[in-house]
């Protein structure tokens, strides 16, 4: 695994207002949109995974990318997001939300039929589209507090404190099921 703090030395870091990390073809204006593949609209391609070449940034935004990598990885990529916030800087993370994927695919009482198609449904949910590591509120909270963010506070789709931060999503949603949201939003300070 990688040290974070041995990272940060050796990037040659520029400092930045707005990072749109995994931006892939979605583009935000106003914003450095960072991909690992240099998609249309990518400012910056570079491997997150391997540090961020940025300082004193405001906010950085990811929608939708962190299941895309692996959960050690993302520990390192959320001290990194740490160490590239200014203080008072906010990271928002939106990404499928683990506990309404149980709660909507997983039933205790399943026909033999049901059983099979459930079992193919949670697999999609957890292995399809690339996914490596689907988090929970619980999950992520604790992540993001031992990457050193202080506060950390669930957020609706759309919705923020910050106006910056507002309207940000475009990933398609699902009705909520039994209380839970089809999309984990927080925001981390």
């Amino acid at each position: 695994m990688i040290d974070p703090l041995r990272l940060a030395s050796r990037i040659e870091a520029e400092p930045t207002e707005r990072l749109h990390l995994g931006s892939g073809s979605v583009a935000l204006p106003g914003w450095i949109n960072i991909d690992n593949q240099p998609y249309p609209g990518v400012d910056r391609v570079v491997d997150v995974t391997q540090g961020l070449p940025f300082r004193d940034a405001r906010f950085i935004f990811a929608e939708h990318f962190i299941e895309h990598i692996r959960y050690e990885d993302a520990r390192v990529l959320l001290a990194e997001c740490r160490r590239v916030l200014r203080d008072g800087g906010v990271l928002r993370l939106s990404t499928p939300n683990l506990d309404w994927v149980w709660a909507s695919h997983y039933r205790t009482v399943l026909t033999p039929d049901l059983e099979v198609l459930a079992c193919f449904a949670m697999n999609r949910a957890f292995r399809g589209w690339g996914h490596q590591f689907l988090w929970n509120l619980a999950t992520l909270s604790a992540a993001l507090h031992d990457a050193g963010f202080k506060r950390v506070v669930r957020c609706e789709y759309g919705q923020s404190e910050h106006a910056e931060l507002r309207g940000l999503e475009q990933h398609e949603t699902n009705e909520d099921y039994e209380g839970h949201s089809h999309i984990l939003i927080v925001e981390a300070s």
